[in-house]
């Protein structure tokens, strides 16, 4: 960049003795790139994100959007290992650190870097045991260095195939019932906050989930019961979720907790009831009950089709909707950023920009419209010869496509968010049984990411 550079001009022509160092942080330029530019006189210090989750510097790789929607940028984050590879991979271009944090819920990461820092060949178990020993007790150092490890684990892949989030829960809890002179200990009352939330989040998940499914399944039959029919049971169905908790017990411990570390040290867990700053700004209290499901979305949707006056334009989009994640044999579906996402799609996107935040977390959009990518790269194979594709996208503003390096014309082309793009596939394409879909990155350094051009799902869908 022009002021980069300036300042490395800057630095060479007058070697000022005024200037002792600089900081590297979120949004600096990389940090080997700082200390081999930097003249070895001046020192370099980091500045490193060890408080967010998302939308940040250093993000939970491989997170998942239910995590996402619910505990937001600043939960209770212990990432003992994580950090500790961080900083490892860090601080040889760094002259010590004064780490970037907003409140207690990175409490562990603090004492991780802190002692990385003093000894980098400090153990992390015997940092994390240590850890237990000193705020807890020594009868527990053991016990706390695995509970805090399986929380970080928690975190990892897709929610509804990690068993280990239940066999923490287990943990967590006959460790919350042996040790009850720590209830108020706010340390303790957080990571028994993130053991009793992840659950919660993972049986609300599979639970909501399979309503939906359940529901799509009453829309698929539309053309037999009738299109008001079905769209009265599916939304009845979809919303037993808010009828019905799976989970009331975890659900009642959740906003203990919260009340007992807003009396132990004063986190403020939701806006309204613990006056947080923002909704951003660790409000996990107000997310408990985000819809897993696309429930919100499937009532604006439905309304929209109700007001249709053709019967046959109800049942059409009826169909688009009960089959959007399972198009029928042969074609293919992907939720390109979803942690979750099939062996097709081969980009990652790194820079967690690609979890939404919109309508200050309360968007009423579809779950997989929340998340995006500009660029998604995926590969077909197994397509059969002679066969017609058309490939369909959803998303906002350009898409740039290419299939095996051909750049094709669109037949549909809609730029409002949530709205469809259609290609033809070329037969000649098609021939070897593969494709290989790529997208073009239109130039838009002059707009913020979040007014940037999002690709969020992708299908090929066999005629």
């Amino acid at each position: 960049m022009e002021q980069t550079d300036y300042f490395y001009r800057y630095l060479a022509e007058n070697n000022p003795d005024w200037l002792q160092g600089v900081v590297s942080g979120p949004g600096s330029p990389p940090m080997a790139e700082t200390r081999f530019r930097l003249p070895k006189k001046y020192q370099h210090r980091e500045y490193p994100d060890i408080t967010h989750n998302v939308r940040c510097e250093f993000p939970v790789r491989g997170w998942d959007q239910a995590y996402a929607l619910t505990l937001g940028r600043e939960a209770s984050n212990p990432r003992p290992y994580a950090f500790a590879e961080i900083h490892q991979t860090y601080a040889p271009f760094t002259d010590g650190f004064v780490s970037y944090s907003d409140g207690c819920h990175d409490d562990v990461n603090k004492v991780i870097w802190s002692m990385r820092a003093w000894d980098p060949q400090l153990d992390v178990r015997e940092i994390l045991e240590d850890y237990g020993s000193f705020f807890f007790n020594k009868t527990v150092a053991g016990a706390t260095a695995d509970g805090i490890a399986a929380l970080e684990n928690n975190w990892k892949g897709p929610l509804v195939q990690n068993g280990g989030v239940e066999a923490t829960f287990a943990f967590w809890k006959n460790l919350e019932t042996a040790n009850l002179t720590l209830k108020g200990n706010w340390r303790w009352q957080m990571l028994l906050l993130r053991a009793y939330y992840d659950t919660y989040t993972k049986r609300r998940l599979t639970y909501e989930q399979s309503l939906e499914k359940q529901a799509n399944a009453l829309l698929s039959e539309a053309h037999k019961t009738g299109a008001e029919k079905a769209m009265e049971a599916a939304l009845e169905t979809v919303n037993k979720a808010d009828k019905v908790n799976i989970a009331p017990e975890l659900r009642q411990k959740i906003e203990q907790l919260c009340a007992d570390l807003f009396a132990s040290v004063g986190l403020q867990t939701s806006v309204p009831k613990y006056q947080a700053k923002g909704y951003e700004r660790g409000a996990v209290l107000d997310f408990v009950d985000y819809p897993l499901n696309n429930r919100w979305w499937l009532a604006d949707e439905l309304k929209k089709i109700s007001a249709l006056t053709s019967n046959e334009a109800k049942l059409l989009r009826l169909k688009t909707i009960s089959t959007w994640e399972n198009p029928g044999p042969g074609s293919f579906y992907d939720d390109v950023s979803s942690v979750a996402k099939g062996p097709r799609v081969k980009t990652v996107s790194e820079d967690a920009t690609d979890v939404a935040w919109w309508q200050e977390g309360f968007s009423r959009m579809r779950l997989s419209s929340q998340l995006f990518q500009k660029c998604p790269e995926l590969v077909y194979d197994n397509l059969q010869p002679g066969a017609r594709y058309i490939l369909r996208v959803v998303g906002e503003g350009e898409a740039l496509l290419r299939v095996d390096n051909y750049r094709l014309q669109p037949t549909v082309y809609n730029r409002e968010t949530e709205s469809v793009k259609e290609w033809i596939v070329p037969l000649s394409l098609t021939q070897d049984g593969k494709l290989h879909v790529t997208f073009d990155e239109p130039e838009e350094s002059h707009l913020n990411w979040r007014k940037q051009s999002k690709i969020s799902d992708v299908w090929l869908l066999k005629q």
